[in-house]
C-alpha cells in the first residue's frame, strides 16, 4: 500500500513539473512574439529615423527622438528619452553639431559603452562657405551637417547604416537588412534622376538660392546651384542676423536678380519677410521642408516625399522668377 501511494505521489509531482515547464515555454514564446527581446536602435533626427527604418525594416525596434516638424538645432530630450540612449544597441545620429541640445546625451551613451554612428562625418562633409559679399560668416570653414539635401550622400549613408546595424545589433537578419538597403538604394537613385530632370527646367542664370539659414550647400554642389546667401548667415537657426547682414544680403540679391527666398517650414518666416521690406515687396517667400519631416499625411512624412516636395517647390519658385511670375 505504501509503495503504491509513493508511486501515485511521484506521478502527480511529475505531472506538476511538466505543467510548469509548459507554462515557462509558453511565456517565453509570448515574450519573443511581442518583441520583448527585440534589439533596439535609437535615432536622433526624424530624417535619419526614416532612412534607418527603410534599411532595417522590422528587424529591430527603432526609436526616433525628434518629433515631426521640429527644429533639429533646438529640440531637446526628456529624462526618459535620454535614458533610452543608454539602453540602445546602436545610436544613429547626424552629428557635425546639428543636434545641439542632444549631442551631450549621445556622448554619455557612448561613454557607457553603447555603439554610436555619426552619419554626417562618415559621408564626406562639405564646409560652410563665406557670405554673399565675401565677408566672414558664423561657422565659415566648419563642416556642414545638412548632407541629406544631396540624395547621393543619403545613398552612401543608408549603406553605411546597414553595415553598422549588421555589425553592432545582435539578432537582426543580415540578409534581410542588406535586401532592404539594396531596395532603398534603388529608390534613392531614382530620386536623383528625377531631381536632375526637374531642375533642368530652371534656366542657368536663375539657379541661385537664398534661404533662411545655410541648409542647401550640398544640393547646390550636386545640382549646379549658386548659394547667394541666407537671412541668418549661419548653419544654425539659433543665430540671429544683424542689420549689416541683411543689407549685404539684399545687395547680393539685387546684383544677382534673385527674387525668391526659401524658408524652412518649421521656422517662422519673419526674417524672410524682412527682405520683402528691404527689397520693396518684390520677393516671393517659398516654404520648404528642409530640416524636418512632417507628421504622417502632411506631404513630407518620408525622406523621399520631402525631397520630391522640395524639388517641386524650388523648381516652380525659380522658374516663376525666370518668367516674371
Amino acid at each position: 500500500m505504501r509503495a503504491a501511494r509513493r508511486a501515485r505521489i511521484r506521478t502527480r509531482l511529475r505531472s506538476l513539473l511538466m505543467g510548469l515547464l509548459a507554462l515557462v515555454i509558453a511565456a517565453s514564446a509570448t515574450a519573443c512574439g511581442t518583441g520583448g527581446d527585440r534589439p533596439r536602435i535609437v535615432v536622433t533626427t526624424n530624417i535619419l529615423g526614416d532612412i534607418t527604418r527603410q534599411v532595417v525594416g522590422d528587424e529591430a525596434e527603432i526609436t526616433v527622438l525628434m518629433k515631426p516638424n521640429a527644429d533639429p538645432h533646438s529640440f531637446g530630450l526628456s529624462a526618459a528619452q535620454a535614458a533610452t540612449l543608454e539602453r540602445a544597441d546602436l545610436v544613429v545620429f547626424n552629428g557635425l553639431g546639428l543636434e545641439e541640445n542632444v549631442l551631450r546625451h549621445v556622448d554619455a551613451a557612448r561613454d557607457s559603452g553603447v555603439a554610436t554612428f555619426e552619419v554626417g562625418r562618415a559621408v564626406g562633409p562639405l564646409t560652410f562657405r563665406g557670405s554673399a559679399d565675401g565677408g566672414p560668416e558664423d561657422g565659415a570653414g566648419q563642416p556642414d551637417p545638412h548632407f541629406w539635401t544631396d540624395p547621393d550622400r543619403v545613398r552612401k549613408a543608408a549603406g553605411l547604416i546597414a553595415g553598422q546595424v549588421i555589425e553592432h545589433v545582435n539578432g537582426v537578419d543580415e540578409a534581410a537588412v542588406r535586401a532592404h538597403a539594396d531596395h532603398y538604394d534603388t529608390e534613392l537613385a531614382d530620386l536623383t534622376t528625377w531631381m536632375e530632370k526637374s531642375f533642368d527646367r530652371v534656366p542657368e542664370d536663375h539657379r541661385a538660392l537664398v534661404t533662411n539659414h545655410h541648409v542647401f550647400g550640398y544640393l547646390a554642389a550636386r545640382f549646379g546651384f549658386r548659394v547667394i546667401g541666407a537671412v541668418i548667415p549661419s548653419g544654425t537657426t539659433l543665430a540671429s542676423p544683424s542689420s549689416s547682414d541683411l543689407r549685404s544680403l539684399t545687395l547680393a540679391m539685387e546684383e544677382a536678380g534673385v527674387r525668391t527666398v526659401f524658408a524652412d517650414s518649421s521656422q517662422p518666416t519673419r526674417l524672410a519677410e524682412v527682405l520683402r521690406t528691404e527689397l520693396g515687396g518684390r520677393v516671393a517667400v517659398v516654404a520648404l521642408h528642409s530640416e524636418s519631416l512632417t507628421a504622417r499625411g502632411e506631404g513630407a512624412d518620408t525622406y523621399l516625399r520631402m525631397m520630391r516636395a522640395n524639388t517641386t517647390a524650388m523648381t516652380d519658385g525659380l522658374t516663376a522668377g525666370a518668367t516674371g511670375g
